[in-house]
């Protein structure tokens, strides 16, 4: 039973949680405002614990980072860059910049052509084993994703053989289909997919999709 340590309290913090709990592992979420997580705590069981950032960071075999994009680093900096170190660090976070509307339905990134949010994430924890996972899909489908197609497939990079081997072995018990795309730099190629995830939800209102990779 592995130890999970969850870096955030929002939607996608919370999914993630329920998941790695539904599969016998034990969690600790970690939070600035342990408050926010009172009823989480009471109604996920006696393997769900609450903490600060620097707390899951410690207390995790495994560690997640799901926060907002512009908070990311902040958020590393809290949990403690060398509690991270040697450990493999998810990270779910998307560039998104909230300051501006979509434009005719796409979203706008604070990163440029050439560069990632996970890169900049993995010069903040050089240690830490960064693999980005969970990035290019709603929430309501990150654990046990249903569709009549068939499953649909997470995209996956990071510098690190032995931890995208890990990851990929969680996605695999949450119904993935996986595809690593390389080393850090292929965060350039998967970030972007959030706008295109978005696209349709914006301009039909149709969110019940996922991405899937065909092989011949």
């Amino acid at each position: 039973m592995k130890k999970i340590g969850i870096i955030g309290s929002g939607t996608v913090a919370k999914v993630l949680a329920k998941g790695f709990l539904d599969n016998g592992c034990e969690v600790m979420m970690g939070t600035r405002d342990t408050s926010k997580l009172e009823e989480w705590k009471s109604t996920s069981g006696d393997k769900a614990h609450v903490g600060s950032m620097s707390d899951a960071a410690d207390f995790g075999e495994v560690v997640v980072l799901a926060v907002k994009g512009r908070g990311a680093i902040d958020a590393v900096k809290l949990a403690g860059v060398d509690k991270l170190a040697g450990k493999t660090l998810i990270d779910t976070t998307n560039p998104i910049d909230e300051s501006v509307p979509p434009s005719n339905g796409v979203l706008h990134l604070f990163t440029g052509p050439n560069e990632s949010l996970l890169e900049r994430i993995q010069a903040a924890a050089p240690e830490a084993r960064v693999v980005k996972s969970f990035s290019c899909v709603g929430n309501a489908f990150m654990v046990n994703p249903s569709f009549t197609q068939g499953k649909p497939t997470m995209f996956i990079c990071g510098n690190h053989e032995d931890a995208k081997t890990e990851v990929s072995e969680i996605l695999v018990q949450f119904g993935w289909d996986v595809e690593d795309i390389g080393k850090a730099e292929g965060a350039r190629a998967i970030e972007p997919l959030v706008s295109l995830w978005c696209a349709p939800g914006f301009l039909r209102n149709h969110w019940n999709h996922a991405f899937a990779l065909f092989r011949k």
